[in-house]
């Protein structure tokens, strides 16, 4: 199982993307699906992440090779994202077999919400407050990462807040409904309708 994801720009979303995407496909019973988080071509911010000509070239250029094609975006507090993702994914399905995926989910409200979810926080933050702010890294991720003493380290700290927020990963899903479980959930129906699909008609 080869894992492809897409991420707004991956310097520092990878960090992110790659433990967590991981914990969840081990979530639905593939802990050896190769996780990989797409380089080439390299997605520069929000406007080419939701640009269907950058993502065709993705999708040109390692479709031979993915089973699972995951675009992952910020919410950014935009009720208007989800239809665009949508369109996204109906434009997909003409270009990828039919035995292969492609999810577009938005992280409410970015990535970096991910990643608190797999810890325990500040005992005076309020979670609902967390997945409502438009811009929670910089009102919570990065204080959190100064608290934590590992701003200086690569990314931001997500390097090393990712990967233990990943390791809770049944904290991790339950916090984010909308996106992490409600992901797990579509990945986990598909490879169940691919494995139906794939086995052999009864003799009689």
């Amino acid at each position: 199982m080869n894992v492809l994801v897409l991420a707004e720009d991956f310097v520092k979303d990878e960090y992110v993307l790659q433990p967590i995407i991981k914990a969840l496909m081990k979530a639905v019973e593939k802990p050896r699906a190769k996780v990989v988080v797409c380089k080439d071509p390299r997605f520069r911010g929000t406007s080419q992440a939701l640009n269907w000509v950058w993502i065709q070239q993705a999708l040109d250029r390692h479709r031979g090779m993915v089973d699972l094609f995951l675009l992952c975006v910020d919410r950014d507090g935009d009720s208007k994202r989800l239809a665009i993702l949508d369109k996204i994914e109906m434009q997909a399905k003409d270009v990828i077999t039919p035995d292969r995926v492609f999810f577009a989910v938005q992280a409410w409200q970015e990535l970096e919400v991910w990643v608190l979810a797999g810890h325990d926080l500040p005992t005076d933050w309020k979670w609902n407050e967390i997945r409502s702010e438009p811009h929670p890294k910089e009102r919570f991720y990065l204080p959190f990462a100064q608290q934590r003493g590992v701003i200086d380290l690569p990314a931001e700290g997500r390097s090393k807040l990712a990967s233990e927020a990943a390791a809770r990963y049944a904290r991790l899903r339950r916090l984010c409904i909308e996106d992490v479980a409600a992901l797990e959930l579509r990945i986990e129906t598909w490879l169940k309708n691919r494995a139906k699909s794939h086995q052999s008609p009864t003799t009689i």
